[in-house]
């Protein structure tokens, strides 16, 4: 108790010598000899570490002082008189240069997002009693979709409630939008592209692609939390942002879909990022940020070139690339930085074959593959030929715009090619 009271007194405060005495000394009503080697250790904790202090870690240093147990084994241990906490409207420092709203309470939180207390406390009760509470009142609508191939599975679609995306929503532009990932990551980013992502490696002699599986869901809100902490939110704050953006899918609905895998079925037990979140892609990105760092150093250190693009990562090089070992050193560093490669999708390939990055060819330059457009090129021929109606074999809504956003695409990869989709696309008759 009395270590935990010290750990509270040092953390109200300014993080020097003087300071935390001080603090310390009023805590305890007295100035033992011990306190000053105290406060001047803590003192001494770098700045990056004492950020990431709770009072827990911060106590259990202090019961490891010398000073302080010596004085605890003894007859007059030290005692607690005064209780001194963090002031409420104060923040804990945030990383150099990144902004971020003053939600230094859970009320203040609650007035920023534009929720009432309560409401913010329907939005973020425990996981273990929403998950089982019923279907009609949870937070999220689940859709599973299939996976592209054959036998590749099921992808969970997490959508949230109308009510819930508008908050998502709104933390998104408050705070998400204003932390950038990492230099390498170019999905979900702004300003940043899949053909930016595709263009790192046009030209290269060797590309290596591969997968890591369940993107956001092996996101835990473990790793949400400890990213809200670091950017200077106190406990009770980061574990209600955690809990915004953060779910478990409920057991009634896990025990009724026996299409799901059962790892698949464990990881969404466990609180996650739901895949149909507005916040899901930034915060994915941001708790990637050590996965990209580490692997853009590997790139590095071999001369090769890496980027991410979502659960999408691609290295390039020369043909001497070590590619069984790059494979390798990236499943151990996903694994420890808690993902995991999908080895099924890796590919090796070289100059000889097609060099696909996210559907774009880069053997040379990026480029739309040749068989995407010749299928287009023909569909707009026969929406010149026969009517547009006829050819909307899909379904689409919206055929017009579907085609226009198609010919659209073709032109970032290739704008010479594009100009004969664009002059078909002009000829059609929409009446038709």
């Amino acid at each position: 108790m009395t270590a935990r009271a010290l750990a509270r007194a040092m953390l109200a405060g300014p993080r020097d010598a003087a300071g935390l005495a001080a603090r310390m000394a009023v805590c305890l009503g007295e100035r033992p000899p011990w306190l000053a080697a105290l406060a001047q250790a803590m003192a001494r904790v770098p700045a990056e570490v004492w950020r990431r202090l709770e009072v827990a870690t911060l106590a259990e240093r202090v019961e490891a002082h010398e000073g302080f147990a010596a004085a605890w084994a003894g007859e007059a241990r030290p005692r607690a008189r005064h209780w001194l906490l963090r002031p409420p409207d104060e923040l804990a420092p945030a990383p150099a240069g990144l902004e971020r709203p003053h939600w230094p309470t859970v009320g203040a939180l609650a007035r920023g997002l534009g929720l009432t207390p309560a409401g913010l406390w329907r939005l973020t009760l425990p996981v273990d009693w929403q998950r089982r509470r019923p279907l009609v009142q949870q937070h999220y609508r689940q859709a599973l979709v299939a996976k592209r191939g054959d036998g590749a599975g099921w992808r969970l679609l997490e959508v949230p409630a109308p009510h819930l995306r508008a908050v998502q929503r709104r933390l998104l532009a408050q705070l998400l939008d204003g932390l950038p990932p990492h230099e390498a990551a170019f999905g979900y980013a702004a300003g940043r592209s899949v053909v930016q992502h595709a263009a790192q490696h046009a030209g290269q002699a060797r590309v290596l692609r591969l997968d890591l599986s369940d993107f956001f869901s092996t996101v835990r809100a473990a790793r949400v939390h400890a990213l809200f902490k670091t950017l200077g939110y106190s406990t009770a704050t980061a574990r209600a942002l955690t809990a915004l953006c953060t779910t478990a899918v409920p057991e009634a609905w896990l025990r009724g879909e026996p299409r799901l895998s059962w790892p698949q079925r464990q990881r969404l037990r466990d609180p996650h990022l739901p895949q149909g979140a507005p916040t899901s892609p930034a915060l994915a990105n941001l708790c990637a940020f050590g996965l990209d760092a580490r692997l853009a150093g590997l790139a590095a250190r071999l001369g090769a070139r890496y980027s991410r693009y979502a659960d999408d990562l691609v290295f390039s090089g020369p043909a001497s690339l070590p590619v069984r070992q790059i494979a390798a050193w990236v499943s151990a560093i996903a694994a420890d930085e808690g993902f995991t490669v999908n080895p099924r999708k890796t590919r090796s390939l070289g100059v000889a074959q097609r060099q696909a990055v996210c559907g774009i060819v880069v053997n040379a330059h990026p480029n739309l593959p040749r068989a995407e457009f010749d299928r287009l090129k023909a569909t707009l021929h026969r929406c010149v030929v026969n009517g547009p109606a006829g050819e909307n074999r899909d379904g689409h809504a919206d055929w017009r715009a579907h085609l226009q956003g198609r010919v659209a695409w073709a032109a970032q990869l290739n704008p010479a090619k594009a100009g004969k989709l664009s002059r078909l696309l002009a000829r059609i008759d929409w009446s038709r």
